[in-house]
């Protein structure tokens, strides 16, 4: 009868973007955090 606020909130996110553009961010995301990684073992590596 009444939908649950989180299904709510997935149904409005699914609408306000394509499948395309949110496969885009967890590619950005992935990439960034790969990056933050190597930074930080690298530091690390090098302060040693």
């Amino acid at each position: 009868m009444f939908d649950s606020l989180d299904e709510t909130l997935k149904n409005d996110a699914k609408k306000a973007s394509s499948a395309s553009e949110r496969t885009m961010v967890w590619i950005a995301v992935a990439t960034a955090s790969v990056l933050l990684f190597a930074g930080l073992y690298l530091g690390v590596r090098l302060a040693s």
